[in-house]
């Protein structure tokens, strides 16, 4: 039997475990250290690789699927993500 995965859901994919590795790294770096500020140091930035890892899967996942769904339905998506972003960065 073999197993077809498209490009897009495998780089999806990977860049998903590799945020997960490095959230659980740095929870165990946290644990290890022990320390409250330099925990929120850690925490610090991990906000910035989430953004970062939701902005490039989220492009992987719409140029994937360019040609599958409409344009204003991309542009929806993009507008959302943009919107979350933003959100982020307003007080």
């Amino acid at each position: 039997m073999v197993l077809f995965i498209e490009k897009a859901l495998l780089f999806m994919i990977v860049l998903r475990l590799i945020s997960g590795s490095i959230e659980i790294t740095a929870a165990m770096l946290m644990l290890k250290l022990n320390d409250l500020e330099k925990a929120f140091y850690i925490n610090s930035l991990l906000a910035l690789v989430g953004p970062f890892i939701l902005i490039v899967t989220t492009g992987i996942g719409i140029a994937g699927l360019a040609e599958k769904i409409p344009l204003t339905k991309s542009i929806c998506l993009i507008s959302g993500i943009l919107l979350i972003l933003f959100s982020l960065k307003s007080k």
